[in-house]
């Protein structure tokens, strides 16, 4: 009896089984993207992420047979842009946002528009890229132990500057400060060549800023470089010693652009974007590109930028709390 039933029982799994990957073959299927998809980007035209969106748009183009546009909507440190791809309903829009808008945002601002937690879905972190730690140039070298020591010493006769209040350099000097036991004051300005300017001015000591920003004067010997802000060494820098090495435990700042999409949109157009940009950021010459332009490729995946934000949004609440930053 046993051996009658068994033929049927593998016709019925055979028939369920074609019936689910017809239906999922369908699903994948299902004429999407049937227009253009929009790239929104919370920043001016030639900033990091404008520059990474329209990097992978080609890409992106091509593997889904669609044109890829993308739109800069810049404003309030990339919120703007972020409220308009949390709220598009039309199931063509992505966008590239800064981590600041996904991580820090939430705890700066009294009344963000959208929520980070639950407004996005993540889709592939494109790069990231740690600050480098760098103050005026000394008469002798310095080792960075002397040079900490000495901020020990001084407390909060000396002052960094920052691009303003809930910046990426801003938390990461606070972090610094708490993980080494140093007082510099906090200098607000208005962006990286002014910070620079300062320095050599004398009017602050030191800054935390991207690389591609502060190398010119770092080679020309006109600033010198203390760290990386990450935990380990960084192969964009690959001289510098890490936080861990010059004793700041815990303290792992780096700064990344990712593209999100929208949580409303259907999680199957999700996972068919996060696959082709995986494949497309793990292409040599896309990583080629962004390495030149200061940006490692770490893990790619939506399961990956989830993680990263999940974890640096801990760090900076908790910074922002014990210190009471606010910007409205």
């Amino acid at each position: 009896m046993h051996s009658k039933q068994t033929p049927n029982l593998k016709r019925r799994y055979w028939v369920a089984m074609t019936l689910a990957l017809t239906g999922m073959t369908a699903h994948a299927n299902d004429g999407w993207p049937s227009k253009a998809i929009r790239i929104i980007v919370g920043y001016p035209a030639g900033s990091s992420p404008d520059v990474q969106a329209r990097l992978v748009a080609e890409p992106l183009s091509r593997a889904l047979g669609q044109s890829v546009v993308v739109e800069n909507k810049p404003g309030a440190s990339g919120n703007i842009g972020a409220d308009a791809i949390a709220k598009a309903a039309d199931g063509h829009t992505i966008g590239v946002i800064g981590n600041g808008p996904l991580t820090s945002s939430k705890f700066l601002y009294a009344k963000l528009p959208y929520d980070p937690s639950t407004d996005f879905a993540p889709i592939a972190l494109i790069g990231t890229a740690p600050l480098v730690w760098v103050t005026a140039k000394p008469a002798a070298e310095r080792t960075p132990a002397a040079f900490i020591g000495q901020l020990k010493v001084d407390g909060d006769k000396q002052a960094y500057g920052s691009v303003g209040p809930g910046s990426g350099g801003h938390l990461g000097m606070e972090l610094l400060k708490q993980a080494l036991d140093i007082g510099p004051i906090h200098v607000p300005f208005n962006g990286g060549p002014a910070i620079l300017n300062a320095i050599l001015g004398g009017q602050v000591q030191m800054t935390l800023l991207p690389a591609s920003t502060v190398s010119p004067l770092v080679q020309s010997g006109k600033l010198e470089a203390v760290a990386v802000s990450s935990a380990k060494r960084t192969p964009l820098a690959p001289t510098l010693p890490s936080m861990e090495e010059i004793g700041a435990k815990g303290v792992n700042i780096e700064v990344w652009n990712a593209v999100m999409a929208p949580a409303r949109m259907p999680a199957a157009h999700q996972a068919r974007l996060s696959q082709e940009l995986e494949k497309i950021l793990s292409s040599r010459e896309i990583r080629q590109k962004l390495f030149l332009q200061g940006w490692r490729v770490d893990d790619a995946s939506a399961k990956g930028l989830a993680a990263r934000i999940q974890q640096d949004t801990k760090i900076y609440q908790d910074i922002i709390v014990r210190n009471k930053i606010k910007i409205d």
